[in-house]
C-alpha cells in the first residue's frame, strides 16, 4: 500500500465524495482523519474505514475557522502522531441568481469552501514546514469555478478562487517540498441529484447498474469512487513533482486543466484610449471572445426519454 504510515485529513468526508476519498486513502495504507458536522454521520464514516481494517479518527466541526484548523491537525497528531496529507473537501450550496441571493447565502459558501480551505492549508502547511514534512495537499475545485454556471454566484466565486490559491500556493510551497494541486471532480452526488440533465446517471448508481456510456464516456461523469483514485495517487510519493495543477475526473475522463492564459495581444501607439477601442476592438478581438459555462453534447434519445 503506497500510503502506509502515512496520515490524512479529509474535510467534509461523512459521506458523499469526502467519504470516498477518505476510503481510498485508507484502502491504500493511511490513517484518516473524518470530519463532518454531525457525530452520527461522523461515527459511521470512520466505522466503514476501521470495519475494513483500516485506521480512522473523527473530528465534528464545522470547517471555515482558524480553530477547527488548529483542532484538525491537531487530532491527527494526537490520534496517529503526525500529518502528511490534506484533502479539503468540506462544502455547501445555497444556489439562487444574483438578484436573490442574500449577504447570508454568499458568506456561508464562501466561509465554508473558501475560508476553510485557507484556514485548513494554512494550518498543515505550518505543520509540514515545522517538521520536515513533504506534505501533500489537495483541494477541491469545480467545473463551475473553471466556466461559470447559472445561479452560483457564491459557489462560483469559492471554487475559482480555491484554484487562484493553489497556485499561488505552489510556488510559496516549492522550497518545502510540499505539494498542492486542486482536483475538479465531475460525479453523482448530493449537489448533481437534483440537476435533471444527470438523473438518469445518478438513478442508474442509486440502482447499483452501470452508468449508461453518454455519461461517463461523452460527458466524464461518473461515481465519487471515480474520482477517488486521483486523490489517492497525488497524495503518494510518486506525484513529488506535481504541485499548482487543476486536474478533472470522472467517468472514464481525465481533464488538465489550462491556467488562464491571453488568447490575442495586440498593441497600439500610444494606448488604447476609447476611440481606438471603438474602432478596432471588434475588428481585433470578435473571433476570440470566449464563452461561459458548459456545453454539453447532443444526449441520446433514450436518455431523452427518461427525461420527458
Amino acid at each position: 500500500m503506497s500510503l502506509a504510515g502515512k496520515v490524512a485529513i479529509v474535510t467534509g468526508s461523512g459521506r458523499g465524495l469526502g467519504l470516498s476519498y477518505a476510503q481510498e486513502l485508507a484502502r491504500q495504507g493511511a490513517a484518516v482523519i473524518i470530519n463532518d458536522v454531525d457525530q452520527a454521520t461522523v461515527d459511521a464514516a470512520v466505522a466503514t474505514i476501521i470495519d475494513r481494517g483500516g485506521k480512522a479518527a473523527g473530528v465534528v466541526a464545522a470547517v471555515g475557522s482558524t480553530q477547527t484548523a488548529q483542532a484538525l491537525v491537531g487530532a491527527a497528531e494526537e490520534k496517529f502522531g503526525r500529518l502528511d496529507i490534506l484533502v479539503t473537501n468540506a462544502g455547501v450550496l445555497r444556489d439562487k441568481s444574483l438578484l436573490k441571493m442574500t449577504d447570508e447565502d454568499f458568506d456561508l459558501v464562501i466561509n465554508v469552501h473558501l475560508r476553510g480551505t485557507f484556514t485548513c492549508v494554512r494550518e498543515a502547511f505550518g505543520y509540514f514546514k515545522s517538521n520536515d514534512v513533504a506534505g501533500r495537499i489537495i483541494t477541491i475545485g469545480s467545473p463551475t469555478g473553471q466556466r461559470g454556471n447559472f445561479g452560483q454566484t457564491n459557489y462560483a466565486a469559492a471554487k475559482a478562487g480555491i484554484v487562484g490559491m493553489v497556485r499561488t500556493w505552489a510556488m510559496e510551497m516549492k522550497r518545502a517540498g510540499v505539494t498542492v494541486n486542486a482536483v475538479i471532480p465531475v460525479a453523482a452526488t448530493e449537489m448533481t441529484k437534483t440537476v435533471p440533465f444527470f438523473r438518469p446517471a445518478v438513478e442508474a448508481e442509486e440502482r447499483g447498474e452501470a452508468m449508461p456510456d453518454f455519461y461517463r464516456k461523452d460527458l466524464g461523469f461518473g461515481t465519487a469512487d471515480d474520482v477517488a483514485g486521483l486523490i489517492a495517487f497525488l497524495a503518494s510519493d510518486e506525484a513529488a513533482n506535481i504541485t499548482g495543477q487543476a486536474i478533472g475526473a470522472g467517468g472514464d475522463r481525465l481533464q488538465l486543466w489550462s491556467h488562464p492564459e491571453a488568447v490575442r495581444s495586440e498593441f497600439n501607439e500610444g494606448g488604447w484610449d476609447y476611440t481606438a477601442l471603438q474602432a478596432r476592438f471588434n475588428e481585433l478581438f470578435g473571433a476570440d471572445l470566449q464563452s461561459v459555462g458548459e456545453s454539453f453534447p447532443e444526449m441520446p434519445a433514450e436518455l431523452k426519454a427518461q427525461l420527458a
